[in-house]
């Protein structure tokens, strides 16, 4: 039996996060990872999917200027792209990752955890053996979730892509399906069309990335059209069959032949296989934590769960700043020190509620923080959308000829703040991080006007909506 102050299962970077701040607090701390330390994100999400999707940007922002046009004839050299992104996975090798961890003085265990009661864990180790870990103040759980699968005839022998497979294919397929509209889907359509590719997108229902301002859904189905993805809504799958290549048998009884098929269809807890039953939680679902990071629903304050497994906000960014601050709280519960629980203090994760930042990598690029136009209203604030042509900014002219964009600004008229803010164009991933700042800190319009963004500059797009809001 191994005890140490703090035990962490898994070793992504939202438990990495953790686990540095609890051991900078001065605690012990163990970290169990099945699989590869640096998790998800780093194999077979964020950093695979952007470098398949970076080279695909950079052609498409070269043929939009003359001069650059003339010079970027010919297709993506997809063996290029591909050893490119097999450079960022680090070839699926974690020895990076593991010698950042032990250089950190966090002690990694490998093998397969389990809760097993109050502050236990016991690991299968990969050589089939069994170690029991106790922890003295916490367990925290960081396992993410894993892709879903719809039941469907035919589709586990199919053998459909997943986000995994997406990511991490060795060769260009032919013909691709993608099966749904949200981030992954409607990224990995783009990356693959760019590298060869026929693919054909569908979306049973009505928009893309519905969790978004319509706008920024709507310029993306536009851009990939324009690409030449096949996109049809209201479609579904009622059937799959591979005999070489696989047929989708389509609810209005058309097939479609395809030689792989992607099912981004979600994200579903990875907490079937973990032992919360034994601490009274439901094995398969969320483990809900308040804003400090605390399990709802299991006494004693000693087990906390960050990351995509609490579903608040299933992003990578959102996971390690829960793994700052949860791992802090730890720290700070074991020492006896007093925490700062008020709103957008450093013992709660507020910026999950009120601002979180998301990219999406296609062409154009969508980014927003906040909250939309409809979910504002909905939430009972009296706002004001402001919106303006981003094609209008001469940054954005000097970017591309005939730039295409949209922002809006969602402002709160009783306290003339922010409450979310929205991009779509190319390149606007770098314009989010302003707009978080604004959002989280809750800046007054009346300050902002002494923000003064550099001209020519995409940025300008700030005055510019100040501009229309103040009329």
């Amino acid at each position: 039996m191994d005890e140490f102050d703090v035990v962490v299962l898994g070793a992504g970077p939202t438990g990495e996060n953790l686990a540095e701040r609890a051991h900078a607090g001065g605690l012990s701390v163990a970290v169990v990872e099945s699989e590869l330390v640096g998790g998800e994100c780093s194999y077979w999400a964020c950093m695979p999917s952007k470098a398949l999707l970076r080279p695909a940007a950079a052609l498409a922002d070269a043929r939009r200027l003359p001069g650059a046009r003339e010079a970027a004839g010919g297709r993506l050299d997809a063996a290029a792209v591909l050893a490119r992104r097999d450079e960022f996975t680090s070839h699926w090798k974690d020895d990076g990752q593991v010698a950042w961890l032990e250089g950190a003085g966090l002690v990694l265990v490998r093998g397969h955890g389990r809760l097993d009661g109050e502050k236990r864990v016991v690991v299968r180790t990969p050589d089939g053996e069994q170690r029991v870990l106790t922890a003295r103040h916490a367990v925290a759980v960081c396992t993410g979730t894993r892709a879903a699968l719809p039941e469907l005839p035919g589709l586990a022998e199919a053998r459909p892509w997943t986000s995994r497979e997406a990511t991490a294919s060795e060769r260009v397929p032919p013909r691709l399906a993608v099966i749904g509209g949200g981030v992954v889907a409607c990224e990995m359509a783009t990356a693959w069309r760019a590298l060869g590719s026929e693919v054909v997108q569908l979306v049973r229902g009505s928009r893309l990335l519905p969790r978004m301002e319509p706008f920024a859904g709507e310029a993306v189905a536009e851009g990939l059209r324009a690409a030449g993805v096949d996109l049809r809504f209201g479609t579904s799958v009622t059937a799959v069959h591979r005999d070489g290549p696989v047929t989708l048998t389509l609810d209005g009884g058309e097939t479609v032949t395809v030689d792989e098929v992607l099912f981004a269809t979600g994200r579903t807890p990875a907490t079937t296989d973990l032992g919360v039953e034994t601490v009274g939680l439901e094995a398969g679902r969320p483990i809900e934590v308040d804003s400090t990071g605390l399990a709802a629903g299991v006494p004693g304050e000693w087990l906390y769960a960050a990351g995509d497994v609490n579903g608040r906000a299933l992003l990578t960014h959102q996971g390690k700043y829960q793994g700052r601050i949860f791992g802090a709280v730890i720290a700070d519960r074991a020492a006896g020190r007093p925490l700062d629980t008020a709103d957008w203090g450093r013992s709660v994760a507020t910026a999950d509620e009120r601002a979180v930042p998301q990219v999406v990598f296609t062409d154009p690029e969508a980014a927003s923080v906040g909250l939309t136009l409809e979910e504002a209203t909905r939430e009972g604030h009296r706002v004001r959308a402001v919106d303006y042509d981003l094609g209008n900014v001469a940054g954005a002219a000097l970017y591309a000829d005939g730039y295409q964009g949209r922002a809006r600004a969602v402002v709160d008229l009783d306290r003339e703040t922010l409450l979310g803010v929205t991009f779509v164009g190319a390149g606007v991933a770098e314009l989010l991080h302003s707009a978080t700042i604004a959002v989280a800190g809750e800046v007054p319009i009346s300050r902002l006007w002494h923000a003064v963004p550099s001209y020519p500059t995409i940025s300008e797009i700030w005055l510019r909506l100040l501009e229309t809001y103040r009329g």
